[in-house]
């Protein structure tokens, strides 16, 4: 098995961009303009209405990159641990997007996912539907919570997994219904979000434009104010301008360990994984009257606890279209040999940062395997009825079998004392962040409450 190699990169680790003095304060700065960066904006914006927040994102529109690349899956909150930041921001915020599109016309539908089983693995499905029934709504969710289950689940037998979804493997024997699934128009969920940011009176978007470095401000004879210099390069710009933010949150996704990174000791840098998920359109037989999200149980051995992957699954989209994925195909940068003090296995070049841009391109290679998985509970499929759709990249935390990983969020204060003017960074946010988006964005603005500048 090839060794993954993991990122060390740090932003403008090369030099090249020298230190400006701010030319204008803002309250708020955030730093990638995703779902979870746009959700954190209009968060922002909402508690903070005579404050200006300012998104900025290097893309010329915002959602590009993990944000319009993923399954459009409104996640239950089965699989993570019960008191896990995953599980909890994904309970609140599954309860928070339906509210949403309810409110602003958000085309979603609650389509219901079956977690299908053999007989082997009916102890897994078992253990999700124990764990579901026991959870509890977390703390910050809002107080017009619903009062029945948290997580409604109904454990199937095969006459009524067979009846509710004819076609699948004889195989299987059971399967665990999950109501509460669905999916969504992420691209108008974004397009609701940046409106609302834009329509305020202190919030902006700012589009094609970069962050180049980041450097701590503590107060001085010649700089009062406690930030962060925050220096941004826009569109094909050879020079930067500086503002000082009060208070940055860094979302940027798939660079987020980047930004930080900068301001920490070789040592103390965190590395990024990157996973390639492959999806496959699908057109052809064994797919008849398939109205339901479909999902095999997750690979269990070597990985124990399933979470590097939630398996080849098959989801809809509003259409009622068929797709397959995504897969995990985990990719490694450069080829180089590790020397000197380089840490082995990692890379730290900031030229190899976007690296995975490399791999976005779709492609046949990994049809054979992913028909493989299908036929495993769809045994209908034909593989000539396959094509290549999109990729995505995930971003990890942990190489492969690394075992569970949350959701990070840490604050870094410019004194590296712990007061007011926090960056906020939001580490690993992959799936289920599409699901976890508003309340991540509700807990970043409760975060900034308390530690923010004053």
């Amino acid at each position: 098995m090839t060794r993954v190699r993991g990122l060390l990169a740090a932003l403008n680790s090369n030099g090249r961009y020298k230190f400006k003095a701010p030319e204008f304060t803002i309250d708020h700065l955030v730093v990638g303009g995703g779902v979870v960066g746009l959700a954190i904006a209009e968060a922002l914006v909402k508690r903070y209405p005579k404050k200006t927040t300012f998104l900025v994102e290097r893309n010329s529109r915002v959602g590009e990159e993990i944000s319009s690349r993923n399954s459009e899956v409104i996640h239950a909150g089965l699989y993570y641990p019960p008191d896990s930041l995953k599980t909890k921001a994904c309970l609140v915020g599954r309860q928070l997007l339906y509210e949403l599109c309810d409110r602003n016309g958000i085309a979603y539908k609650k389509t219901g996912k079956l977690v299908v089983a053999t007989k082997d693995q009916r102890p897994y499905i078992e253990g999700l539907h124990a764990k579901a029934q026991k959870l509890q709504w977390p703390t910050f969710a809002s107080a017009q919570r619903p009062t029945n289950t948290v997580l409604p689940t109904r454990l199937l037998d095969s006459s009524e997994l067979h009846e509710m979804q004819p076609g699948l493997s004889k195989e299987l024997t059971a399967a665990l219904w999950s109501p509460e699934t669905g999916i969504i128009d992420s691209h108008g969920l974004m397009e609701t979000l940046e409106k609302e940011i834009l329509n305020s009176d202190g919030g902006e978007v700012v589009v094609s434009t970069r962050v180049v470095r980041v450097d701590p401000n503590t107060p001085s004879p010649t700089s009062p104010r406690q930030g962060w210099v925050v220096q941004m390069v826009t569109g094909d710009a050879s020079e930067g301008d500086a503002v000082l933010a009060k208070t940055v949150i860094n979302s940027s996704g798939l660079s987020g360990p980047f930004l930080l990174n900068s301001l920490l000791p070789k040592k103390q840098r965190i590395p990024m994984y990157y996973a390639r998920g492959s999806y496959a359109s699908y057109h052809g037989p064994g797919i008849s009257n398939i109205s339901h999200l479909i999902y095999p149980c997750p690979e269990t051995r070597p990985n124990a606890h399933a979470f590097q992957s939630l398996g080849t699954h098959l989801t809809l989209d509003l259409q009622g279209k068929v797709r397959f994925g995504p897969d995990i195909e985990w990719l490694s940068p450069g080829n180089r040999t590790d020397n000197g003090e380089r840490r082995e296995g990692f890379l730290e070049g900031e030229e190899s940062i976007d690296f995975w841009k490399e791999h976005l391109v779709p492609n046949e290679s990994r049809i054979a395997e992913m028909h493989a998985a299908v036929s495993q509970y769809l045994p209908g499929v034909t593989i000539e009825g396959m094509q290549p759709d999109y990729v995505g990249v995930r971003p990890k935390l942990v190489p492969p079998a690394g075992g569970f990983q949350d959701f990070v969020i840490r604050a870094d204060y410019p004194s590296n004392v712990k007061g007011n003017c926090p960056m906020i960074s939001l580490l690993g946010i992959e799936s289920p962040g599409l699901t976890s988006s508003l309340a991540l964005g509700k807990m970043v603005a409760e975060m900034v409450e308390q530690h923010g500048a004053d």
